[in-house]
């Protein structure tokens, strides 16, 4: 008897403020899901970092007759120093692997890279990518040691650290997550505030009800029940609904469009999807429980 008389006052409320409760809901919705954003961005930059600093390389490329670099004086490398280059780059305890890199190999491996933009294939010609080094360190950060020692050597061109330019990739993409976060966070205490209006305004619009109840005997929480079950209600179906916008998100976005455009990345998969989906429906369900019962507690004396 109890419970159906709690979930009937839970229909009443919902029905006497219809439009309030859809706001509430569509507020929450959209703030969990630029949450969930902001969490899949960070693990995405995460994911990322791991993939190509795993891969990171020094390269060392050599001279040719294309080279602008006063060192090389539009020269190509002779095969005494690409010899010596080789066995000091073996000497240093700073490297773990070394790979040579031919011009033929180099132009190979950017007609594989490139392999769905034939015409930009088509305009460069197997003698325009210089021959190199690939150099994997043991320690990334260990870079200006190789570049120091090999900067100026002959036959070298110039000395390539591709963790640097990746850097201000992995930028954008922290501060992408911390607008998202930022932005997610303006609408959590939007919905608050709205989530707190509407439960006031659902107990004023049921004072002669609730005081009745009072007059009989009922309990503050067996009062207040109704209220809070109205606004966790909400909460739950705005983290849901958030949660739909998160995996349908992640679906078009980056099964869609990213994953079979950007070859060279690792993505997040839908696993951390799932991590994600239950945070934001128990956050939705205690954001507006709490801020309900917080209203009903400062604010309403029923």
């Amino acid at each position: 008897m109890r419970a159906q008389f709690i979930l009937s006052e839970i229909g009443i409320g919902l029905r006497r403020n219809l439009t309030m409760t859809i706001a509430v809901v569509l507020t929450v919705m959209i703030s969990l899901a630029l949450m969930g954003a902001g969490l899949l961005t960070r693990t995405q930059v995460n994911v990322m970092k791991g993939y190509w600093y795993d891969k990171v390389e020094v390269t060392i490329y050599l001279c040719g007759t294309n080279s602008s670099s006063a060192n090389c004086a539009g020269k190509d490398v002779t095969q005494q120093q690409r010899d010596q280059l080789n066995k000091d780059l073996h000497a240093m305890p700073q490297v773990q692997t070394v790979y040579y890199e031919s011009k033929a190999d180099a132009y190979a491996r950017f007609k594989k890279q490139f392999q769905d933009s034939p015409d930009l294939v088509n305009n460069v010609s197997p003698d325009a990518l210089p021959e190199s080094f690939r150099v994997k360190l043991k320690d990334p950060q260990q870079f200006p040691v190789v570049a120091s020692a090999f900067q100026d050597r002959p036959g070298v061109d110039s000395v390539q650290d591709l963790k640097k330019l990746l850097d201000p990739i992995f930028k954008v993409l922290n501060a992408f997550q911390r607008v998202a976060l930022v932005v997610a966070g303006i609408q959590l205490l939007a919905a608050i505030l709205l989530i707190s209006n509407t439960i006031r305004v659902s107990a004023f619009s049921r004072r002669r009800e609730t005081g009745i109840m009072r007059l009989v005997g009922a309990s503050n929480l067996y009062i207040q029940l109704p209220f809070l079950l109205e606004g966790a209600l909400a909460g739950l179906i705005g983290g849901v609904l958030a949660s739909g916008l998160v995996a349908v998100g992640k679906w078009g976005l980056i099964d869609q469009q990213l994953r079979p455009l950007v070859k060279f990345t690792n993505f997040i998969g839908w696993n951390d999807v799932f991590a994600v989906i239950p945070l934001l429906v128990l956050g939705g369900v205690v954001l507006s429980s709490a801020a309900s019962f917080v209203t009903l507690r400062r604010h309403l004396r029923v």
